[in-house]
C-alpha cells in the first residue's frame, strides 16, 4: 500500500532527480525521511543507476591517512554529547552528535568534522526540537571510537588508547575545542567590591566544563594542564562534575584557540 500517494512520490522522485537533497525533500513534503531513501533506491534501480557495494577504508584497518586534528576535535565532541549505536534494521553502526540550535556554527564544524574522518561516507542532520542529531554511518567506528560500548559514558570506564593520546597530545587544542562545544560554555561572571566605600560589580568571564564522568572530565583536565591553562573543580552539591577556568592568562588562553560557541 502506497500510504503517500502516487502523485506525492512522483514529486518526491523529481525533486530528487533535480539535485535536491533527500532530508529537504522529506521536510518539504513532510514525508519519513526513510521513505524518501526507499524510493530514490527502487528508482535508481529500475534506472539501472544503484551504485556498486560500498567499501570505505579504514585508518586503523587499512591503515589510510586520518585527519588527525578533525579526529581530535570529533573525539571531544563524542566524549561530551555523542554516541555510537546501530538499529536492528540497520546495517551499519552510526555516530550521532548532539547539538543545540542556538549555536548553528558549531553544528557546521562538527559535520564538516565527520566529513574529514569518515571521507567516503555521507553524514546527515536530522532536526529535533531544539537541536540537531549530526550523523554519519560506517561500519568503522568501533575501530575509531573504541569508547563505545553498552550504558552511558559516565557509568563505564572511559579511557584512550595509546594511539588516540597520541593524537590528542598533539592536537589538544582540538580534543579541548570537541569538549567545550559539546559540554562546556564562555559565561560572565561577576562579584562585588568596596572601593572608596562604594560596593561597585565587576564582571570577568569564565570557562566552565560539566561532566558527570570522572574519566572525562581527567582527560579534559589533562589537556588543559599540557596546554598551560590553570583549572579548578567546582562542586555542584557534593558531585564535583565541574571543572572552572577563571584566571586571566588561562581565559585568555581559551579565548585565542576556542573562544566562545557560535
Amino acid at each position: 500500500m502506497n500510504f503517500h500517494g502516487i502523485e506525492v512520490r512522483q514529486k518526491a522522485l523529481a525533486l530528487l532527480r533535480s539535485g535536491a537533497k533527500g532530508a529537504d525533500v522529506a521536510r518539504q513534503l513532510n514525508v519519513p525521511r526513510g521513505t524518501i531513501s526507499y524510493w530514490l533506491h527502487v528508482d535508481r534501480s529500475k534506472r539501472g543507476e544503484c551504485p556498486g557495494s560500498h567499501n570505505p577504508r579504514c585508518n586503523r584497518c587499512d591503515g589510510v591517512e586520518l585527519n588527525e586534528s578533525a579526529y581530535a576535535y570529533l573525539l571531544g565532541l563524542y566524549l561530551g554529547d555523542g554516541h555510537v549505536s546501530q538499529y536492528s534494521q540497520h546495517r551499519v553502526p552510526n555516530l550521532m552528535i548532539t547539538l543545540d540550535d542556538s549555536w548553528p556554527g558549531i553544528q557546521d564544524e562538527a559535520e564538516a568534522a565527520m566529513r574529514k574522518v569518515f571521507p567516503d561516507n555521507a553524514t546527515c542532520r536530522v532536526r529535533k526540537t531544539g537541536c540537531h542529531n549530526i550523523k554519519v554511518y560506517s561500519k568503522h567506528l568501533p575501530c575509531l571510537f573504541p569508547q563505545h560500548g553498552p550504558g552511558k559514558k559516565h557509568e563505564r570506564e572511559i579511557t584512550l588508547e595509546a594511539w588516540q593520546q597520541g593524537i590528542v597530545d598533539s592536537n589538544p587544542w582540538d580534543f579541548i575545542r570537541g569538549l567545550i562545544h559539546s559540554d562546556g560554555c564562555r559565561v560572565a561572571n561577576w562579584t562585588a567590591r568596596l572601593v572608596a566605600g562604594e560596593r561597585k560589580r565587576y564582571e570577568y568571564p569564565r570557562y566552565m566544563f560539566a561532566n558527570k564522568s570522572d574519566d572525562i572530565r581527567k582527560l579534559f583536565g589533562d589537556a588543559l594542564t599540557a596546554v598551560g591553562v590553570q583549572w579548578t573543580t567546582l562542586a555542584r552539591g557534593s558531585d564535583p562534575f565541574n571543572i572552572s577556568i577563571a584566571r586571566r592568562a588561562s581565559v585568555a588562553l581559551m579565548d585565542a584557540h576556542v573562544g566562545p560557541k557560535y
